[in-house]
């Protein structure tokens, strides 16, 4: 009574996934090859969710930046209540808003600061 699937129609799946993460895994190298030599903007990645980005976690897309470390990325989601783990393709269409703006004021070589009547609305979400 021991139920278990033949050796034979597991082999072909098992091949696809591992086909399919090698093929996620390239890509997001390429991706972050692409935003460390400032080819790719991050806030446009954050706003476009392509497919190689959508399971990827938002602290690994702001460290592939460069001169961005853990400390940074840490610092810098802590000013919205946004965990580094969190993915991209999980993201409300407000938090990437946030995120792309955040970026875009650090690019202009501005401290981000939101406005007095959106903090409670970014708390929540």
């Amino acid at each position: 009574m021991n139920a278990t699937a033949p050796i034979a129609t597991l082999t072909p799946q098992h091949m696809r996934a591992l086909a399919r993460a090698n093929q996620v895994r390239l890509a997001r190298a390429e991706l972050k090859r692409k935003v460390a030599v400032q080819e790719v903007n991050v806030a446009h990645v954050i706003l476009d969710c392509p497919w190689e980005a959508h399971s990827m976690a938002v602290a690994d897309l702001l460290m592939s930046q460069r001169r961005w470390g853990q400390t940074r990325c840490r610092r810098f989601l802590a000013q919205i209540p946004m965990s580094e783990k969190k993915t991209v393709g999980s993201m409300t269409e407000r938090q990437r808003q946030t995120l792309a703006a955040m970026l875009a004021s650090l690019e202009r070589g501005r401290a981000w600061r939101p406005s007095p009547w959106a903090r409670d609305s970014l708390t929540t979400a």
